[in-house]
């Protein structure tokens, strides 16, 4: 039976990596972000392989979670897998110095519009005893680095909410995993420094960094291996990379 697959942050990096892929295994897509022309595009290509619906709304908006959630057509009312995926970082700041706006930022769309997403989903799955939700986690969620503060604990948020997820809903059947990647080569630095292209650049230079299509090729992985098994907690670093902040820069 195909699979229908709901994807949050769908408009670029590991998001739309991962709809590309889930798209040419003919896994029905319900694409997700903030930028309607990125899903129009994006519809319009994946439509070649697989039927998409796109709904434009922000995870952190709880209402229009709702109702973006609420509006989709009987042909995807049917949620299989869910993959948690969006969320940013913004700023790189002491606790001293952080910004407030940034902080509110990071946890409203890291931690609440991922609870937001679950919460308007999950009910299905418990009823139908069957789904598989992908929290899509840092190693930020795993340790803390300098002027990571708030970020790494909405990371570590992630981490706890994944293995509470877990445990809740294991009577009703629901594999639940997390992936933690290190570097990934996205616009999430671009992000994080207020769209200074240069020196979100140096982030990523003098090693291979993850690319997006790694981890979408691992979360793939994970969705399909037999009902029995869940991959319940996996940290992916590239090889040049040894902690959060330790990298073998040549």
């Amino acid at each position: 039976m195909k699979k229908t697959a709901f994807i949050t942050g769908a408009t670029s990096g590991i998001g739309k990596a991962t709809a590309a892929l889930f798209a040419k295994n003919n896994i029905r897509l319900i694409l997700c972000g903030r930028r309607k022309e990125r899903l129009e595009n994006l519809q319009e290509e994946l439509s070649k392989h697989t039927e998409v619906t796109i709904l434009q709304f922000d995870v952190s908006d709880r209402k229009a979670v709702e109702i973006a959630i609420n509006s989709l057509p009987s042909a995807f009312n049917q949620i299989d897998i869910l993959v948690n995926n969006a969320g940013n970082a913004h700023g790189l700041s002491s606790i001293q110095d952080g910004n407030i706006d940034d902080w509110d930022a990071m946890i409203d769309s890291n931690v609440k519009g991922l609870l937001y997403v679950s919460k308007a989903i999950i009910p299905q799955m418990t009823t139908r005893n069957s789904g598989f939700i992908v929290n899509i986690g840092s190693i930020a969620g795993k340790e803390v680095y300098p002027n990571g503060n708030v970020y790494c604990a909405s990371k570590h948020a992630v981490n706890a909410l994944n293995k509470a997820m877990r445990i809740d809903l294991n009577k009703h059947n629901i594999r639940v995993a997390a992936i933690h990647p290190g570097a990934v080569e996205t616009e999430f630095s671009e992000v994080r420094f207020k769209g200074d292209k240069e020196k979100s650049k140096t982030v990523y230079t003098g090693y291979k960094a993850l690319q997006a299509e790694d981890i979408a090729d691992i979360i793939h992985f994970v969705v399909t291996r037999p009902y029995h098994v869940n991959i319940e907690d996996l940290v992916v670093y590239p090889t040049a990379q040894a902690s959060a902040t330790i990298l073998n820069k040549n």
